[in-house]
């Protein structure tokens, strides 16, 4: 009896320390990690060199960005997760920030009832992209490439793109806030929204079918989850997620201007994809990371910053961004390679 038991032990620690190996291989291997990893590896470079990175109003106004930045980056991912795109996000967020200046400006409404107007403007542009899609079959990169140039045209032909630069002085005062030091209050509201995308996808039944609608949408469909309702929630997120952004925009600059996302929303467009992407959301749909896209927005904001700071040239910082987005997708790859060889996937 004494035998079996001695035998018996040394069989479980070992089970035990290759479960604890394996454990920390991946958390080694994960995103978020090594996202982590760069993030401090870039300040430290950069701190060392640009004594202004680290000054009180260069954290201030990085934590801003940041807190923009990755909110684009969650309204991509939320469609994203059901292995779809919306190319239309910088257009949906610039026409609800319109929206907000509107109601507002020439309105006179109630900012507590102008925010909220503005995010369910923005959810239902975004519905209407699902719905079309769900209707039609059509891929969501053609749907949203469309109702990209439609949302913007229609959006500067009402507002004859005109900017509402008159808004109520706590719109400004927002921007402006700090929380923390020198933490800007739009980084604390977007960490609230990864704190409730984080509870959906966890522990709601909406988020588990989002991600079973992407990960397998015929397999959702025979166990009973609505595919094509769940597609059109998903659309309706990151619209309400990019009008966010746009308010977020708003606040910083005081003004709600056509151009806040450039031409057609094209500047969004590279923010939207690097932070899920370099996070660890699949581009075919049903793994979702709140905190890696939050990682990868943070990684993005303090690189370009820093190169912005050392007078490196706008162009090759949007060089920069691109090769890093090609980087994340091949890096990502090797990465399932090697978990998938030692069973863990």
């Amino acid at each position: 009896m004494t035998m079996v038991n001695s035998e018996a032990a040394p069989q479980k620690t070992s089970a035990e320390d290759y479960r604890r190996s394996s454990a920390s291989l991946q958390v080694l291997l994960s995103n978020e990690f090594g996202l982590l990893t760069l993030i401090i590896v870039a300040a430290t470079v950069f701190a060392a060199t640009l004594p202004s990175f680290t000054s009180p109003f260069s954290l201030f106004t990085l934590s801003r960005q940041i807190g923009i930045d990755t909110m684009i980056g969650l309204s991509m991912m939320a469609v994203i997760v059901s292995g779809g795109l919306d190319l239309s996000v910088g257009a949906i967020g610039t026409s609800a920030a319109m929206a907000f200046g509107f109601f507002a400006e020439r309105l006179g409404i109630s900012l507590i009832l102008c925010v909220p107007a503005a995010l369910v403007f923005g959810a239902m542009l975004g519905g209407i992209n699902g719905w079309v899609i769900v209707r039609s079959g059509v891929h969501s990169f053609i749907i949203t490439l469309a109702s990209l140039s439609i949302f913007f045209g229609v959006m500067i032909y009402l507002t004859k793109a005109e900017a509402f630069r008159n808004l109520p002085l706590e719109v400004t005062a927002f921007g402006r806030m700090k929380a923390f030091g020198p933490v800007s209050v739009l980084l604390v509201t977007t960490l609230g929204v990864c704190g409730g995308l984080l509870v959906l996808y966890r522990l709601t039944r909406l988020g588990r079918e989002m991600l079973a609608a992407g990960a397998n949408p015929r397999a959702a469909e025979l166990s009973g989850v609505p595919v094509g309702r769940t597609i059109i929630a998903c659309h309706m997120l990151t619209g309400a997620l990019a009008a966010a952004a746009g308010l977020m925009l708003t606040a910083r600059t005081g003004a709600a201007v056509p151009s806040m996302a450039g031409q057609l929303g094209q500047d969004w467009l590279l923010p939207a994809f690097l932070a899920p992407v370099l996070g660890g959301t699949l581009l075919t749909g049903g793994r979702v990371s709140v905190i890696g896209t939050l990682l990868g927005a943070t990684f993005v904001t303090v690189t370009t910053s820093g190169l912005l700071l050392m007078r490196v040239s706008e162009f090759w910082v949007q060089a920069v961004l691109g090769f890093m987005l090609l980087a994340a997708v091949l890096i990502d790859r090797a990465r399932h390679t090697i978990l998938r060889a030692r069973g863990m996937v």
